[in-house]
């Protein structure tokens, strides 16, 4: 079958990790045709081109700036996204008949698009990757009001939501909590289009006995594990704690740095946090400011024992960094009222790392985790329930629970099974 992929994320090849990447690796390896379009912004200077990579053709389209820029022209950007995509699609795609037309949000955008390719092909199947419930999500955090002039921008973001769904054949969920929420807030939909297909990764397959293809956990050796902690200064005698990702607002950033302000002293284990985005310069100066306190020796640099806060590293590294680690933890606004999954947790688990998560309470991560023994929950408005779960962590067997988040990794949780949600479709409707 031709299938075709519309993402923001920007994609330059299949063998990359990513949700993704992985997910359309898994198509083309079972003998489809992928087609992918993704933005090439403004600030790359390139034109739109189109590549043949990995088996897949990858269409890159030239657009203004959407990612870590000013709200005006991330604003356009959003907006002429549709039609920079549709001319690219008509121009280098326009003897293709699309089987299957895949898209995620965000954008909310690409209605226009999806509805161009299926007027192409009528027996198309339009499916939505169901990563980001907007406009609510700007309302939970304060980005826009049902009231006063904001609410002009959030009726009209809400309209183009209830289209999206309404032309989409299939919804994809990430977790049961989305789908319940989804179903609740738009009685319009018909149940039988929504389902859970969530956020999923590809494991390396390593030959065992057990079979060809045992999905085995990448684990270092323990002296390579005290290396890379000693290549970038963390304490080799102790669990630590790793956040790694965006912090941005959704994050709820403000709320990390109050649990790492009340547990830095702390000496039996160590918080090291990973990432990039808009609260990262605010939390380097925290950091920084703390670094240079004296001691009640009088001495600099002694207060800080057990954090460290570090700019994003390159993918390949941060694996090897989160497979030195003990923990992983998940952080997310206390406002919210969509559930979110965020994918770091797919890291995490992959790496036999348990799960500690302060969240919202629409979310069903954590009660997920709780249910299944591989992490502990609070709610993100309490830095005492946090250094609770903390302390419940730090009693527990960190070994075994990482193993079961592991194990329900492999069952729930791996991109065969999101692909096999998908294509059930067709062998139903085809």
């Amino acid at each position: 079958m031709n299938i075709l992929f519309l993402t923001m994320v920007k994609m330059t090849s299949l063998e990359q990790r990513g949700i993704y990447n992985d997910l359309m690796r898994k198509f083309r390896d079972e003998g489809h045709c992928v087609y992918i379009v993704t933005p090439s912004e403004r600030r790359e200077g390139k034109p739109t081109t189109l590549s043949d990579i990995d088996g897949a053709k990858i269409l890159s389209v030239r657009t203004l700036n959407v990612q870590k820029t000013n709200v005006i022209e991330k604003g356009l950007g959003q907006v002429s996204i549709e039609y920079l995509y549709k001319r690219a699609i008509h121009k280098y795609f326009k003897d293709v008949a699309f089987d299957l037309i895949l898209y995620s949000t965000p954008p909310i955008t690409l209605m226009g698009v999806v509805k161009d390719m299926k007027r192409k092909n009528p027996q198309a199947i339009t499916y939505l990757l169901l990563k980001d419930i907007f406009p609510q999500n700007a309302l939970d955090l304060g980005m826009m009001t049902e009231k006063g002039l904001k609410r002009f921008l959030y009726r009209h973001f809400r309209k183009q939501e209830i289209n999206l769904y309404k032309e989409s054949d299939y919804i994809g969920c990430m977790s049961p909590a989305n789908v319940k929420y989804l179903l609740e807030h738009n009685p319009n939909i018909d149940p039988k289009r929504v389902e859970v297909a969530p956020n999923s990764i590809s494991l390396t397959p390593n030959p065992s006995p057990e079979g060809e293809g045992n999905l085995k956990a990448p684990e270092p050796p323990k002296g390579k594990r005290l290396e890379i902690r000693k290549k970038y200064g963390l304490p080799t005698d102790k669990p630590i704690f790793i956040y790694g990702g965006n912090l941005g607002k959704p994050q709820g950033i403000p709320f990390l740095m109050k649990c790492l302000e009340a547990n830095k002293h702390r000496t039996d284990c160590h918080f090291l946090v990973v990432g990039t985005g808009t609260y990262l310069p605010m939390l380097q100066d925290w950091y920084q400011k703390e670094l240079e306190l004296p001691s009640l020796e009088g001495r600099a640099g002694d207060r800080l024992l057990s954090i460290t806060v570090m700019k994003g590293l390159p993918k390949d590294d941060f694996e090897k960094l989160t497979r030195a680690c003990s923990v992983g933890l998940v952080f997310l606004d206390h406002r919210f009222t969509i559930p979110n999954y965020p994918s770091r947790s797919l890291s995490y688990m992959a790496n036999k790392l348990p799960l500690l998560i302060a969240s919202d309470t629409a979310s069903d991560m954590g009660p997920i985790a709780e249910q299944n023994g591989f992490g502990y929950w609070c709610e993100s408005d309490s830095v005492e329930a946090f250094t609770a779960i903390l302390d419940k962590m730090l009693g527990s067997d960190i070994g075994v629970m990482g193993e079961k988040g592991y194990e329900f990794l492999c069952k729930n949780y791996l991109v065969s099974n999101t692909y096999e949600t998908i294509i059930k479709h067709f062998t139903t409707e085809l």
